[in-house]
């Protein structure tokens, strides 16, 4: 598998702002091993337990990324490591990531996920939820966490204008996040199918895993 020449030729089309999230769940190490010979420092991960192992086996220089749906039970697995989560979509798992942090002296940086796929079985916050997060009290004790930007999962569709639509409106919500805390910096969205609309749309980060380590 020409991992190497993958990751070279995508991020030839990557734009110097946007960070590669290689996302190499179900993979094995050799060939995280290969995307690390090549340069690769960014990985993203799905299942907690298959993360903790890679973690345990790899490069201590690479920033693991957790990008599946998190429990609250299983937050305290990934504490003393993880570089960012990206699938934050409740005030209970933040309260649980800043407990967890505060256990390993650590300030662990989090994605608030946005629901925006036209599509029941994807998680998320809708734009009210998102706001009361933001503007509570609560939210300002939480010292271990730090709110670094969104993420958004688009509709699993060819329709590319709907694609389009979805990217849009996360970007439109980030823009409006970001008249209250320019702290946020990363817009997450695009994957193997649609990242380059979703640079087009306002994408900080992209997190690709088939285009690079070929299909599961």
């Amino acid at each position: 598998m020409p991992i190497a020449k993958n990751l070279t030729e995508i991020k030839s089309q990557l734009p110097a702002h946007v960070t590669l999230v290689a996302v190499s769940k179900t993979k094995p190490v050799a060939d995280l091993m290969e995307a690390y010979h090549a340069g690769q420092r960014i990985f993203g991960e799905n299942y907690v337990q298959e993360l903790v192992e890679k973690h345990e086996a790899l490069p201590k220089d690479i920033q693991w990324h957790f990008i599946g749906h998190l429990q609250s039970r299983k937050v305290k697995q990934l504490a003393p490591f993880v570089s960012l989560i990206h699938g934050v979509d409740s005030f209970k798992l933040l309260q649980e990531i800043n407990k967890q942090a505060a256990n390993n002296n650590r300030i662990i940086d989090c994605l608030l996920q946005i629901h925006i796929a036209d599509e029941e079985t994807k998680f998320g916050l809708d734009e009210e939820e998102l706001n009361d997060i933001v503007t509570s009290d609560d939210i300002k004790i939480l010292e271990n966490i730090r709110i670094v930007g969104l993420m958004g999962m688009a509709t699993f569709t060819e329709n590319q204008n709907q694609i389009e639509k979805e990217f849009n409106h996360l970007k439109t919500i980030f823009d409006k996040l970001r008249t209250q805390n320019s702290e946020l910096k990363t817009l997450s969205m695009g994957m193997s199918g649609d990242f380059p609309l979703a640079i087009s749309c306002g994408s900080t980060m992209v997190r690709i895993g088939s285009s690079i380590f070929g299909s599961r």
